[in-house]
């Protein structure tokens, strides 16, 4: 019997995700707050779609989700429409977002109290990682639900890893989150010392992207930011509630985190500018700004 999978959530990420699914062949129902955006999937992809969480859930082997924050998770989940309402004993929930440690465990919980797996597997990579397949997926959660789990997320990704128990995913990306502030920002003043040194920023990255320096910002990020570009993905809102995420769990375990922390209030100030929807290279319009 074909392993029949539901995905909650089509947005950026979600969309394409669940079509890798339906084109490799797993029987896909989807599920969209925006009910238009579900028969748009269904249209181009086949598969179907349902207008509840707990419908699109039943029948399902597992569960996949890609929504925005802890409530909208919590509200996925929970209730006589959530998933965990439609969902049989010994099926698994997995959720891509990128949300609390705090609620992971408390969903956790709650799915375990029903006899459902639940993992948190939040995604790196971006949107041309999730339309071209090669997502780095973070998981915590219990290893036989990630056993179940893991062929499927192989479709979409190009490496899975189970770090612990539930909500070592979560706290995983909380540090991928951290290494980014500090890179994208490092590299932003890199360039912006570049251009008011007179070099020609091309000709810097090409040197020193040979070197200790090298970043997969610098690769894929260098040239647009140059240009002023910053409609490529990942959006200043996205990071900034991922870093408040993460500077609410470093408040709890005592880490000290003072460039996240001011990384964080660039990013307010990118807003502040009307960048809310820019994406997270912007860091470097904040310095242009500051010049004028």
């Amino acid at each position: 019997m074909a392993v029949r999978v539901a995905f909650l959530g089509l947005g950026v990420m979600g969309y394409p995700m669940a079509g890798h699914l339906q084109k490799a062949g797993y029987d896909v129902t989807v599920y969209n707050r925006t009910t238009a955006k579900a028969r748009t999937w269904v249209e181009e992809y086949a598969g179907s779609f349902k207008e509840t969480p707990a419908q699109a859930a039943e029948g399902a082997d597992l569960v996949m989700c890609c929504v925005g924050n802890d409530d909208d998770l919590r509200q996925v989940c929970l209730g006589d429409n959530g998933a965990f309402a439609g969902m049989a004993k010994g099926t698994v929930f997995v959720d891509h977002t990128t949300v609390s440690a705090e609620v992971t465990r408390e969903l956790y919980a709650v799915a375990a109290e029903s006899g459902i797996g639940f993992l948190d597997a939040p995604i790196s990579g971006g949107q041309a990682g999730a339309e071209n397949g090669v997502l780095t997926v973070m998981v915590g959660g219990d290893q036989a639900a990630y056993d179940k789990a893991e062929p499927v997320m192989d479709v979409y990704a190009r490496q899975v890893k189970r770090l612990g128990e539930s909500g070592s995913g979560q706290l995983t990306k909380m540090v991928n989150q951290i290494c980014i502030a500090g890179l994208v920002q490092g590299l932003s003043e890199g360039i912006h010392f570049a251009k008011r040194a007179g070099l020609n920023v091309d000709d810097v990255i090409s040197v020193i992207s040979k070197g200790a320096a090298q970043s997969w910002q610098m690769e894929n990020r260098y040239k647009t930011m140059d240009e002023g570009e910053y409609d490529h993905g990942f959006a200043v809102d996205w990071m900034r509630k991922d870093l408040g995420i993460c500077l609410d769990e470093a408040r709890k375990n005592g880490a000290s985190l003072p460039v996240t922390a001011a990384v964080d209030q660039f990013y307010g100030e990118v807003q502040k500018a009307g960048g809310r929807r820019w994406d997270t290279s912007s860091l470097l319009a904040r310095l242009e700004l500051s010049e004028k």
